[in-house]
């Protein structure tokens, strides 16, 4: 009889790869696959509970930091959210440091398969040193890994290793041969060389990291799947000349309906939104680790008030404790007063999947983060997108090209206006010339929410390759 596969889980701390990593966990616990997800012991807490069924296949590892000096990371910093973006190169070497302990629970636990972010590049000697397979699971869009290119080219093997131009990266590689929108726009692509090209106090780039990794690996899971991005799937595998398996979207399982009257800390939100026109309210968001500044935030303010639709905005202020009395400091002076009819402002963390359930929600301005764009297209909204960093301008060119998104449009420095926010809101939300979008992404639920798509189809075909294709351990 087969021996049951144990899979090993390396995720980034940061909320964008912790959740998709989880999820995809979860689903690999449902075909029965044993899981051991690697952590520091404030992310792990941090998780949803795993429900009974599963946590017989689910086990939680917490592996601390080790000592760190006095100010390197804020105090019980552990993930992205936790640090200002000047820090978080610290935060990748505290990363690195957990190379020793997850080592020695490698050599401990001899799993069948490592599944490894991009972070844990170090990952590669180990697995070699026991033999033991790596998959890479990219919990980014497939067009974002095309977009950046084979090893060999996030390296800069073939560029003597020097810096991409900028103006290289505000069109379409050559290995994309059909028509594509996927590319940076100029400002962005300035700031992308040098975050993503660049050297850095970790004493690897961050395109070297997504190199070795991908190198190491034997496969290479993305977090998507044909019926949205079979092109650029194609084109990976081409490129990479590697087993390119999509999961599926891992859509977040649709939270059950409230019971009436239920009371909670949330209760307001729902009051507010129960008393709205459905498909009317316009969920704002921009992601756990967009700090936004506060000229951008009430460019956002002005132009949510402008647009005069309903709104529910999910906001966190920078580098503080999200108390609500220091509301004004960040928002237009009266803004939350002016427009208490006609929208709501949570600060701090909100059940965004239960906000995005709501039946009185239709649409979404968010940045575009790949996880976020999932959550909102199972339920069919429309998006309007306004991208900041990393690879959310790639995505938003992604869903603009596929019809399912509008962008704001930005001055040739990157700002942008409130008019402009109001009017790309009006043409999603509710003018004639926002209607193909509406319908294509009412149509987009059918896939992004198709749970047995996902979990049946693609999860089972993943699987299967593990089943087939890992140590010999695994298969006797």
């Amino acid at each position: 009889m087969a021996k049951e596969l144990h899979v090993v889980m390396l995720p980034w701390s940061g909320f964008g790869h912790l959740m998709p990593f989880f999820q995809l966990s979860i689903a690999l616990a449902k075909a029965k696959v044993h899981v051991s997800y690697i952590s520091t012991p404030k992310n792990i807490q941090r998780l949803p509970k795993v429900s009974p069924d599963l946590q017989h296949f689910i086990h939680l590892v917490s592996i601390p930091f080790p000592t760190l000096e006095p100010d390197f990371l804020p105090q019980g910093a552990e993930a992205g959210v936790d640090v200002p973006l000047e820090k978080f190169n610290n935060l990748m070497i505290a990363y690195d440091l957990l190379q020793t302990p997850i080592k020695q629970f490698i050599a401990d636990q001899m799993p069948d398969w490592i599944v490894a972010d991009f972070a844990a590049y170090w990952v590669g000697d180990i697995a070699k040193e026991y033999g033991v397979p790596i998959v890479y699971f990219s919990v980014f869009s497939a067009a974002t890994s095309v977009f950046f290119g084979p090893p060999e080219h996030l390296t800069g093997e073939k560029r003597n290793y020097a810096l991409p131009s900028p103006q290289s990266l505000t069109c379409p590689p050559e290995w994309i041969t059909f028509p594509s929108l996927v590319a940076f726009k100029e400002y962005e692509a300035i700031s992308a060389t040098q975050s993503a090209f660049g050297p850095n106090s970790s004493g690897i780039t961050l395109t070297s990291r997504f190199a070795k990794i991908i190198s190491a690996s034997q496969a290479l899971a993305i977090r998507t799947c044909y019926e949205i991005e079979g092109d650029y799937l194609e084109v990976y595998r081409k490129i990479t000349g590697k087993p390119v398996i999509p999961t599926g979207v891992l859509p977040p399982e649709k939270p059950e309906k409230r019971a009436k009257r239920e009371i909670n800390s949330d209760w307001f939100m729902y009051d507010w939104l129960d008393k709205q026109n459905p498909m009317s309210v316009v969920f704002v968001g921009f992601g756990s680790e967009c700090k936004l500044g506060k000229e951008q935030v009430h460019e956002i303010a002005y132009g949510l008030e402008l647009s005069e639709l309903p709104f529910i905005w999910a906001i966190r202020k920078p580098n503080s404790d999200n108390n609500a009395d220091e509301v004004d400091d960040f928002l237009p002076l009266g803004f939350v007063d002016r427009t208490s009819e006609k929208g709501l402002v949570c600060f701090g963390w909100v059940p965004q999947m239960e906000l995005l359930g709501h039946p009185s929600v239709g649409g979404s301005l968010s940045h575009s983060g790949w996880g976020s764009v999932i959550e909102t297209l199972q339920f069919g909204h429309c998006l309007v997108v306004l991208p900041f960093i990393y690879d959310q301008p790639l995505t938003a060119r992604l869903l603009v090209e596929k019809g399912l998104a509008v962008e704001v449009k930005r001055n040739e420095d990157g700002s942008f206006s409130r008019d402009e926010v109001a009017k790309t809101l009006r043409r999603a939300m509710v003018e004639e010339e926002g209607e193909q979008l509406r319908t294509s992404a009412s149509k987009a639920a059918a896939v992004f929410g198709d749970h047995k798509l996902h979990q049946g189809h693609y999860m089972c075909a993943f699987v299967d390759y593990l089943k087939k294709n890992g140590t010999k351990r695994s298969s006797s």
